[in-house]
């Protein structure tokens, strides 16, 4: 079965899944969609697809569609999608705040179409090493960072249209804290305000999590740095410690000391998921669907608002 499938974003992210999407001997391409028509034009020519507007990409005969756009640009899009009957794949973050991202899973959850979203971390092999290593153990602390660069797009300064680093950036790592350590019910925090012109995310955040099961954790980030330094999480639980980034994981008790490496490519790991799907093949274990995406962006805006006024913010469940 070769399954149709369309592009709307033409921008880097855009483009990386584009490229993935086009080395599938299974999955045709059928065009590009983005309203910069330079930057279109030129993915669609290295790849030698169309160039499509949005509607005439939705009415093209697609299996699935694949939204490729900054978090302001999320809303009408997902309903014009879900109005086509077609299954989608939304980069992260979902929206730019809580109301839209609230909005777009209620339309697919009322539409019961297929779903899945960017948060690629949890196709890597050793996600799955972290889960097993904590499982029968109680998480009683733990620790996600952010620490890196100032992304160069306009609309990523400015945080009404990006949701700032929290939902931008640290989502990746808020994703895995749920998902190692379980639901956080509130946090509270503060931020170091931004000391750059034109930028109104903070120099740097902190905040404390409290967990459903009792366990307390923090969550740091920082956009002043020249190069990404720091992006992962530790996780203490009774006599261990797992410490998990992008490009390693740690694993240490009394009786083991573990490092390794991943051995899959979670960024086309995400992408064959669901294509698989598509193919009406089962869903791979890592694959986010937007529901369970909702859940990591309510903890990311809940962050993102504790640490803009100082107060409690309490997670929505």
């Amino acid at each position: 079965m070769t399954v149709r499938v369309g592009l709307i974003g033409a921008g880097g992210v855009g483009a990386r899944h584009a490229r993935v999407l086009a080395s599938f001997d299974d999955v045709e391409l059928v065009g590009i969609a983005d309203p910069a028509p330079d930057a279109a034009t030129a993915l669609a020519g290295d790849l030698d697809v169309a160039v499509r507007g949005v509607e005439e990409l939705l009415g093209a005969g697609l299996d699935g569609v694949w939204l490729c756009v900054p978090p302001f640009a999320h809303g009408e899009l997902e309903r014009r999608v879900v109005a086509a009957g077609l299954p989608f794949f939304v980069e992260k973050p979902i929206a730019a705040d809580l109301v839209v991202a609230e909005s777009v899973a209620a339309l697919v959850a009322e539409a019961g179409l297929p779903t899945a979203t960017g948060y690629h971390w949890r196709h890597m092999d050793t996600v799955t090493a972290a889960r097993e290593a904590l499982a029968g153990s109680t998480a009683r602390l733990v620790h996600a960072r952010w620490w890196g660069t100032t992304p160069p797009p306009a609309w990523w300064s400015d945080s009404s249209r990006s949701g700032g680093q929290l939902v931008e950036q640290a989502t990746h790592v808020l994703d895995l804290v749920r998902l190692l350590a379980g639901e956080v019910t509130e946090v509270v925090g503060g931020s170091a305000a931004s000391t750059r012109d034109g930028r109104d995310v903070p120099d740097a955040t902190a905040a404390v999590l409290r967990m459903e099961s009792g366990a307390v954790g923090s969550v740091s980030t920082s956009c002043v740095l020249p190069v990404l330094t720091a992006a992962g999480l530790d996780v203490v639980a009774d006599d261990l410690v797992v410490s998990l980034t992008e490009t390693s994981l740690s694993v240490r008790s009394r009786t083991v000391d573990r490092r390794s490496e991943p051995t899959v490519d979670a960024r086309d790991a995400v992408d064959r998921a669901f294509v698989d799907v598509l193919a009406g093949r089962p869903a791979a274990a890592g694959l986010v669907d937007v529901a369970e995406a909702l859940g990591t962006h309510r903890l990311a805006w809940a962050l993102a608002e504790s640490t803009r006024t100082g107060a409690v913010v309490r997670v929505a469940p």
